[in-house]
């Protein structure tokens, strides 16, 4: 078998066990979403986030047979398209960027520029920036973390599961939760921990490869 037939398998194989991690692990905790949403929000995070990841994983064979800039824009259009709420539009223009900013070959340095144009878009997309009390208290951590060339797997989970909880003693001033002022202080921001689901699924399934 010729070394870039295997090369291509290897990375079909790699991006199947990626989205199917996330979805999984996104569907999971739908409960605890959902409880998350209710105590500053509509109550409806996790069912919404739901609905979009179990239409990645319908997907999953043709998404995983995709290079990656199109399986993000692909999964990313899908979660615009069947995740309501806000966080649709986010998530959605998240992976979209994501994708269209890769090249086909990937190395640290073009996934950290990727993901620092994910997260502008992110911002703005939603009119948000860090320290509201948003998904944007994970990801831009994260890419900070690879920015500075910080690609251990392990130190990236855990860096994630420190800023959703950072999130809990903060006061929203975007969002749904910013309509209840000082009684959003001491909960967790639901799309900060569907961020570090999602950031925990592909840390681990990296850490398995590596």
């Amino acid at each position: 078998m010729a070394e870039d037939t295997i090369t291509m398998q290897d990375n079909v194989a790699l991006r199947r066990a990626l989205i199917e991690a996330v979805a999984v692990r996104v569907i999971d905790h739908v409960d605890e979403l959902s409880d998350l949403d209710r105590a500053i929000g509509d109550g409806d995070h996790g069912l919404n986030m739901k609905r979009g990841f179990e239409e990645i994983l319908a997907r999953l064979d043709e998404l995983a047979d995709k290079p990656w800039p199109e399986a993000l824009k692909a999964g990313g259009m899908a979660l615009v398209m069947k995740v309501g709420g806000a966080s649709g539009p986010l998530y959605g223009t998240a992976f979209m960027t994501l994708g269209k900013a890769l090249p086909e070959k990937l190395d640290p340095a073009a996934f950290s520029a990727a993901m620092s144009a994910a997260v502008a878009a992110v911002k703005a997309r939603g009119k948000s920036d860090a320290g509201q009390k948003t998904l944007l208290d994970v990801v831009i951590p994260l890419a900070d973390q690879l920015e500075k060339g910080e690609l251990d797997p392990k130190a990236i989970r855990d860096r994630a599961a420190e800023s959703a909880l950072a999130t809990v003693p903060m006061l929203a001033t975007r969002g749904r939760a910013s309509f209840l002022g000082e009684r959003s202080v001491g909960h967790m921001d639901p799309g900060a921990r569907s961020s570090q689901l999602i950031i925990e699924a592909v840390c681990e399934v990296l850490e398995g490869w590596m």
